[in-house]
């Protein structure tokens, strides 16, 4: 899990700091996983190997960003095409509505689609979706859903919850719009078909070395579908 992928800027705060992996880090980690013939794959590759429908590869990796801020169009996508792989990027599509130059325009998620990327909902305002009417959950989550797909042209199935917050009802909505599951902030890398809907993930924070990658990467590696 990646959301920055550049330098804090001055006076950035503890947060914004953990949040953000430089480039030069981002390239070390890529070259280590190219390095050791590891695999990406996108969430609907791993769907479909829950439902028993296809293997995965020796070693496969999931390289996944929340927020679609303007860095991983700058920064991120092209390490990604440099070293041969895709990530998945979930959008929050309101400030993309409106030009926000800190999070990807249209044209970028196009262009990055068109190159193999996979597009994930975050909803319209990145709100916290708990204890809220239906009303409510269907214009954050069916809206940002269907502005990707007007883009893309294809059907968007995975999401991201806000912070990681949800409860029953946020999982039902999702469901109900054909979502084929959901990513939470969970630490975790245990992954079935029943909770395709609460998948947990592994945080790459900013100040993670490249040995704590490695840690971090080693222990999913070793419990994985598939990864033996």
């Amino acid at each position: 899990m990646y959301h920055f992928l550049s330098v804090p800027p001055p006076g950035a705060d503890i947060y914004r700091r953990d949040l953000s992996v430089t480039p030069e880090n981002f390239e070390a980690q890529l070259a280590y996983l190219q390095e050791q013939g590891y695999t990406t794959i996108s969430l609907k590759d791993l769907t479909r190997h829950l439902a028993g429908l296809q293997p995965l590869p020796a070693k496969p990796v999931i390289l996944s960003f929340d927020d679609g801020y303007a860095d991983n169009y700058n920064n991120a996508f092209p390490l990604l095409k440099k070293y041969g792989f895709k990530a998945t990027f979930s959008l929050v599509t309101q400030p993309i509505d409106f030009g926000d130059p800190n999070y990807l325009s249209w044209d970028n998620v196009i262009e990055m689609h068109a190159a193999g990327m996979e597009f994930g909902a975050h909803t319209y305002r990145h709100l916290d979706l708990r204890d809220r009417d239906v009303d409510f959950l269907v214009y954050e989550i069916v809206g940002s859903k269907e502005a990707i797909e007007a883009r893309i042209n294809e059907p968007v199935r995975y999401f991201v919850y806000p912070s990681g917050q949800y409860d029953q009802l946020v999982i039902d909505v999702l469901a109900s719009a054909d979502f084929w599951g959901a990513l939470t902030t969970q630490y975790g890398y245990e992954y079935s078909h029943a909770g395709r809907f609460e998948m947990p993930r592994i945080r790459i924070s900013g100040d993670d070395s490249l040995e704590a990658f490695v840690t971090k990467l080693e222990s999913v590696q070793q419990n994985v579908p598939g990864g033996d």
